[in-house]
């Protein structure tokens, strides 16, 4: 009996390790930073933004970077991975 009740009491533990699924953002919650016309450019190498016009609100972002964590809704984050490749596009 009280291996069963250990074993369930892992199995609780590690589901509770994976972390909440990620949020999906939605192309109107980011037309307030421009991002709903960058959605395109996930999954394309960082050389693809020479060819867009980035405001002066515009910060890409690379893994280890600190960054402020104060919320401006005109700001437009991309996020690129250590390769260089664009992961995410966010306002705030």
């Amino acid at each position: 009996m009280q291996i069963w009740v250990l074993a369930g009491a892992v199995a609780g533990l590690l589901a509770a390790c994976g972390g909440p699924a990620p949020r999906q953002v939605q192309p109107d919650f980011l037309a307030s930073c421009g991002g709903d016309q960058m959605l395109g450019m996930i999954g394309q190498p960082q050389s693809a933004l020479g060819a867009v016009m980035l405001g002066e609100r515009t910060r890409l972002i690379i893994p280890g970077m600190r960054v402020t964590e104060d919320y401006a809704p005109s700001r437009l984050n991309i996020y690129l991975s250590e390769a260089g490749i664009i992961t995410q596009i966010r306002c705030g």
